[in-house]
């Protein structure tokens, strides 16, 4: 790959954001031989996806679980060196009638018991919902019929009880909607990773998968506390002052800043997401295991310490519990309120010790979403991110590669 004309004293590239989107697009220039530099306004790497320590406890920034069975996961990171805690393969659903279990069922003889019965309706439309998006390529899903994930279960042959009790709570979770309006393709695409990879977490908390990407780069690729105000017709326009020419730049930003720094673009609506961490002596529930409520007054719950039993101090359980939109006053009480029906344990002396609020959790994703979208927005100017794909981890490294490829192609033939 021949070098473009950055100039003496600049790079080739400038990557606007360290996030999963711009440190995947990085690579894959640097690894072309470009002179790249990445721009991070805050303190570490990873947009969204950091972690922090409080208390003694590691607290990724709001409920996050890693899956191993996305394509640019495997192709991009060690998954060793990350040293997973797996969730268990399935899901626990707290109804009014007790807890409802239901298990992956290509790794369990019994796929779903507790007080209401599975009829032999779901239990063959799980086994075709399994057949029909674990065993084809991912390409066939894509280019399914798309219109809302309630109409693909109904046209799959789930009842409406199975649906509401099952499917509703467990994905509100996922997409963090409450009316499965959710793009029918999206959703088999992740039904698919589910049921194909180990939904699981990094044993020093979700901040360890941006870090070991970022540490595959050479050592002055990252620029930390380096704000980018806005774009210039050479580079861009530094927070601190000054500017930072190249030819080329990619914004990798979450849809608010990008718009902001790419004016023409229009910003993706977003879901917001707050999560709620409580520290206690014992372990409500004594597995790894998401619970989920049919009553929404949560999306899920887990006692992240189950899963990795160094995210608490020795002697308690950290406890994760996430609900739709913002913190707003008494909510926090009545989550507890609904954590002492849910794991049947007194809550009252639970510590609680700090809440994530994050705003652009997950894009809104509705029939019609494009799963990939052109990185090129102007000569020499370029976006990406899990805005402009599925939301999920794979999506944002996608959109990188995509971007990355789009700057290598265009440079071979000098358009960029």
């Amino acid at each position: 790959m021949s070098r473009s004309r950055g100039g003496p004293d600049g790079p080739d590239v400038i990557v606007v954001g360290a996030g999963l989107a711009g440190l995947a697009c990085a690579a894959d220039l640097v690894g072309e031989g470009l002179d790249v530099q990445v721009l991070e306004a805050s303190d570490a790497v990873g947009g969204r996806m950091r972690s922090d320590h409080v208390g003694g406890c590691v607290i990724d920034r709001g409920f996050q679980v890693f899956n191993t069975a996305y394509p640019q996961v495997r192709r991009r990171l060690n998954l060793r060196e990350l040293r997973l805690r797996p969730f268990t393969p399935g899901v626990l659903v707290h109804t009014d009638r007790g807890r409802l279990r239901l298990v992956d069922p290509t790794r369990a003889r019994r796929a779903f018991h507790g007080p209401l019965s599975l009829g032999p309706r779901d239990v063959a439309a799980l086994a075709v919902l399994a057949g029909r998006d674990a065993l084809p390529p991912a390409g066939r899903i894509k280019h399914r019929r798309d219109r809302s994930t309630r109409a693909a279960l109904a046209a799959a042959g789930f009842s409406e009880q199975f649906v509401e009790r099952f499917f509703r709570p467990f994905l509100s979770g996922v997409f963090l909607e409450e009316d499965l309006e959710t793009s029918s393709r999206v959703f088999h695409l992740v039904w698919r990773s589910m049921l194909r990879g180990t939904l699981c977490l990094p044993t020093a908390g979700i901040g360890a998968v941006p870090a070991q990407l970022a540490a595959a780069l050479p050592g002055s690729t990252v620029r930390l506390e380096c704000p980018v105000e806005g774009l210039t017709d050479d580079g861009v326009l530094l927070g601190g002052g000054g500017e930072a020419t190249a030819p080329i730049v990619v914004v990798a930003t979450g849809p608010g800043p990008a718009a902001d720094l790419l004016p023409g673009l229009t910003p993706s609506p977003y879901r917001t997401v707050t999560t709620y961490y409580h520290l206690c002596e014992r372990p409500p529930l004594d597995e790894p295991t998401l619970l989920t409520d049919s009553g929404r007054r949560f999306l899920n719950t887990c006692v992240l310490s189950e899963v990795v039993p160094s995210y608490a101090p020795k002697g308690h359980s950290l406890v994760a519990t996430s609900v739709l939109g913002d913190d707003t006053p008494g909510r926090e009480r009545a989550v507890r309120s609904a954590l002492t029906a849910a794991y049947e344990a007194d809550t009252a002396d639970w510590e609680l010790l700090t809440v994530r609020t994050v705003p652009e959790a997950l894009p809104v994703m509705l029939p019609g979403h494009a799963l990939s979208r052109t990185s090129r927005t102007a000569h020499g100017r370029y976006v990406c991110g899990d805005h402009r794909a599925t939301g999920s981890v794979q999506g944002a490294l996608a959109s990188g590669t995509r971007a990355a490829r789009e700057i290598l192609t265009d440079l071979r033939n000098g358009r960029s």
